[in-house]
């Protein structure tokens, strides 16, 4: 019995969990078993065993309580954060507003809700250690994905093709329009042609006029050809060739004075033929008038071939040019278009609807083109036959950039800056710079990606302002790589621009690569240091490579560099000053002035020398032209000497 009670006293009364091997556990289980652990109380009266009953059961209430306490104190331990959570209010109209408390939107006076609890001791500053790393993608689940309707496109390459549509006026085409008048004065004796509108051919007879001076000149060429010709004399071939040129001269035609030679009888009236074909547009005359020497008595148009003139806006004259297709339609012949020829640019542009005139030949058969008619027209012009190409709906634009959010793997989208250039008749942009073909891009939903985007980097600032500035400013300091033009070597550059190597097109310059739409040559990329040596207007120094690494290349024509095959540019010097710049004003300095020494009389100032000595004038000593009132004028005097030697 004995050895029996010895063994259940000591076997332990509390489980202990396992894993628990903490010093405090030891001690604990340690005090438990020598509480517990009892000798033989069989020869102990029976006052001194109740006591010892009375003691067992006080240490197992004590010995209760501190193990839960000591439970209590581990599991706070192995979670620290659990209980120490902070909730953040936002604005649902403005995202930016971030707020630790509930309250009111301070910008327009909604109640802020709240967005979500976020860890704030350390499993926020493991959030922010990865936000850091790469703070501007976001990553979403795919149930939030779906509920937010993102739809993404692929960017791939295509023509890029504009249509620039207009409103145009049909009207007569200039170099056939054609006046009937007389280069003499007479009367209308009768009329052929008697009606705007009537359809006339050439040679047909338009009206009869009777005309004294007519008449006479008429009678003369007839004297002069029935009076007989006197041998070896010369009178009456030359009196015969003047009264043929007087007929020619007033546009008789060579049929009337054929027949006029043959019957050599003088009418009292002459016909007046048509000089082309055509309509008659304008009829100024009628039978009996009397007319004067330069009066319009008709006007004929040939319809056959007609322009039509439109406006074009100044942004869309880029895409327009000589002998571009145009297109035009009618709105009461909606079955059918009319093609046609860009034909004129004019030169100048309206101030009030900065609008430019351009000019468009159409053949006209069966005549429906009707001067005077307005008509819908368009413009077809394809920019580039392989162009980067993004949607528009997948641009966002905010005055200062163009962003885009690239779709990844995982549910990751990454916004992302780019530079677009035109825009094509399918709503897609050519993309200069930013993205590759291949990747996927949000073309719809984007905004509220934008307005996360704001949010998380809000969320992050507020958090650790310090780390997430530091980040901020390390990020902008890598620079953006700019892709030089296909085949070339040029260092990335975040400058870089593109000019004609022609020294009269380096006025102009691209941000983009392609042909010199002036002369047709390759554009050359030229960086920033490269670019500041070339001044337009001024004179050509010598040529040399665009790389930096080979500007030792000098060359006194155009061509190649040497080393690298890339189109040389040009270096220019300054240009000359314009003709109405004061006489007085200062002259430039010349880069590579040396010390000049002059005489000390002002009046001997056209002295000047570029070593010391004597005056030839007065054999003073020379002193050097910083000394002196008049050095300028010394100065300026050895400019004009060695002008052709400042520069070599």
């Amino acid at each position: 019995m004995r050895s029996q009670r010895q063994s259940a006293e000591t076997r332990p009364r509390w489980p202990i969990r396992s894993g628990q091997t903490t010093p405090r556990s030891a001690e604990f289980h340690s005090a438990v078993s020598q509480v517990f652990n009892l000798h033989s109380a069989a020869h102990l009266p029976p006052r001194a065993i109740h006591a010892r009953l009375y003691t067992k059961t006080t240490f197992a209430l004590i010995s209760l309580l501190l193990f839960s306490a000591l439970f209590l104190f581990t599991a706070c331990d192995r979670h620290p954060a659990a209980s120490t959570e902070e909730t953040l209010y936002t604005c649902g109209m403005h995202p930016q507003v971030i707020q630790s408390k509930p309250g009111n939107c301070p910008i327009c006076g909604m109640k802020l809700t709240p967005i979500r609890k976020q860890p704030s001791i350390a499993s926020s500053s493991n959030a922010i250690a990865g936000a850091t790393m790469d703070s501007s993608v976001i990553t979403l689940d795919s149930a939030t994905v779906q509920n937010m309707g993102l739809l993404t496109g692929i960017i791939s390459r295509g023509p890029l093709h504009r249509t620039v549509r207009t409103v145009g006026t049909v009207d007569f085409d200039e170099a056939s329009l054609a006046e009937v008048t007389t280069k003499f004065k007479g009367w209308i004796e009768k009329l052929y042609v008697d009606y705007t509108g009537q359809q006339v051919h050439r040679g047909e007879p338009l009206f009869e006029v009777y005309s004294p001076e007519l008449y006479s000149a008429e009678t003369e060429y007839v004297l002069a050809m029935n009076e007989t010709v006197a041998p070896g004399g010369i009178g009456a071939d030359l009196i015969r060739k003047s009264a043929l040129d007087k007929l020619r001269y007033f546009d008789i035609s060579e049929q009337q004075i054929a027949e006029l030679e043959k019957t050599r009888q003088v009418k009292k009236t002459l016909q007046v033929i048509a000089p082309r074909d055509g309509i008659v547009v304008e009829k100024t005359v009628v039978e009996g008038q009397m007319v004067d020497a330069g009066i319009r008595l008709y006007r004929l148009a040939d319809l056959g071939t007609v322009w039509v003139q439109s406006q074009v806006y100044e942004q869309d004259l880029p895409f327009v040019s000589l002998g571009q297709e145009a297109t035009v339609s009618l709105s009461y012949l909606p079955d059918r278009k009319f093609r046609g020829r860009v034909t004129f640019l004019y030169p100048t542009v309206d101030d009030k609807t900065r609008t430019a005139r351009v000019r468009m030949e159409f053949h006209n058969p069966g005549f429906f083109l009707k001067p005077g008619m307005f008509a819908t027209v368009e413009l077809s012009a394809e920019l580039s036959s392989s162009a980067l190409l993004v949607p528009d709906s997948a641009v966002l634009r905010s005055g200062e950039k163009n962003l885009v959010f690239i779709a990844r793997d995982g549910g990751q989208f990454e916004p992302r800056s780019v530079t677009i250039g035109a825009r094509g008749e399918d709503n897609s942009y050519e993309v200069l710079t930013g993205l590759n073909e291949g990747e996927k891009v949000v073309t719809s939903g984007q905004f509220l990606l934008d307005s996360e985007s704001q949010l998380r980097e809000a969320i992050q600032k507020m958090r650790k302002p310090g780390e997430m500035e530091k980040a901020a400013s390390s990020a902008h300091e890598l620079p953006r790589a700019v892709p030089s033009a296909p085949g070339t070597n040029v260092p990335l550059d975040t400058k870089i621009k593109y000019i004609c190597p022609m020294p009269e097109h380096v006025a102009i310059e691209y941000e983009s690569s392609g042909k010199c739409p002036l002369c047709g040559m390759t554009l050359v990329p030229v960086s920033a240091s490269a670019l500041h040596k070339i001044q337009p207007g001024g004179q050509v120094l010598y040529y040399t490579c665009p790389m930096p690494e080979h500007s030792d290349v000098r060359s006194d024509k155009p061509g190649k560099c040497p080393k690298c095959g890339m189109t040389l540019i040009p270096v220019m010097s300054s240009p000359p000053l314009a003709h109405h710049v004061s006489e007085h004003a200062p002259p430039p300095p010349s880069p590579d002035l040396p010390a000049l020494f002059t005489c000390p009389m002002s009046s001997h100032a056209d002295v000047v020398s570029d070593k010391p000595g004597k005056c030839p004038k007065c054999d003073m000593d020379l002193v050097p032209t910083s000394s002196v009132p008049h050095g300028k004028t010394a100065e300026e005097r050895w400019r004009k000497q060695h002008a052709g030697t400042m520069h070599n």
